[in-house]
């Protein structure tokens, strides 16, 4: 999906088990927002909830961020594309060999018209820089961003994952069409949760985030599909005015 697509809000689908997450995903609409299957879910229901949210119509994000040797990351993430998702990702820290595979067995192993799109996460967005540093990196969250993104778009895939915060510096980096997503997305007067490097999502829009990962702000609403209907309301505004 090119970076013109309007549908900008994905779901997180954060339950332990799928009739929780069917029970949400048929509160919502597939034709406002996508959805993100995270890996308590997916470790526990498999590929049958994916199967089940895309025949409640919806595309699903299937964030399992693989990390591992390329040839093993490379057949994960062609079943995935084989599974019909609509984005998978790896961790970019895996390194180019890696990337390089997986896209490889993506663009084999994608079904239909439309490519699964791959990309990879660069820095997680609990992190700080003393996280980084008790990994021996000590240096700004920003500047590992920066680099892994270089080497992600570098490497053929179709974006990042990373903060809203960091998506100025990252889109003035990179071409016109790669993919931001970021988590960390908070509407003003949410609980800002465990995420650190947070944003709302029109201020997200604003520094270059392409699709907007939200949880909590629309699945703990007492009318989750309204929730996210204000949360795209709130990009359509923001794209308008770029």
């Amino acid at each position: 999906m090119s970076i013109e697509d309007n549908k900008r809000v994905i779901v997180a689908l954060d339950y332990p088990e799928a009739d929780s997450a069917i029970a949400m995903a048929k509160q919502l609409d597939p034709e406002v927002s996508r959805v993100k299957v995270g890996k308590e879910l997916f470790t526990r229901c498999g590929p049958d909830v994916v199967e089940r949210l895309h025949a409640l119509g919806f595309e699903v994000f299937l964030d399992l961020k693989f990390h591992d040797i390329p040839n093993t990351v490379a057949k994960a993430c062609g079943v995935a594309a084989e599974l019909g998702v609509w984005m998978v990702n790896v961790h970019a820290s895996g390194g180019r060999r890696m990337m390089e595979a997986a896209r490889e067995e993506v663009e084999k192993r994608s079904q239909g018209p439309q490519r699964t799109s791959l990309i990879a996460v660069t820095v997680l967005t609990s992190m700080e820089r003393s996280d980084l540093a008790e990994m021996g990196l000590d240096i700004d969250p920003i500047d590992q961003v920066k680099r892994l993104a270089t080497l992600t778009e570098s490497s053929g895939l179709d974006g990042v994952v990373c903060s809203a915060q960091e998506a100025a510096a990252i889109r003035a980096q990179a071409s016109d069409q790669f993919q931001l997503v970021t988590p960390g997305i908070r509407p003003a007067g949410s609980v800002v949760g465990d995420q650190r490097r947070i944003m709302t999502p029109a201020e997200a829009i604003a520094a270059g985030s392409t699709y907007l990962v939200v949880g909590r702000p629309i699945t703990g609403s007492e009318d989750p599909k309204a929730a996210a209907i204000a949360v795209q309301s709130e990009v359509d505004l923001a794209l308008g005015s770029r």
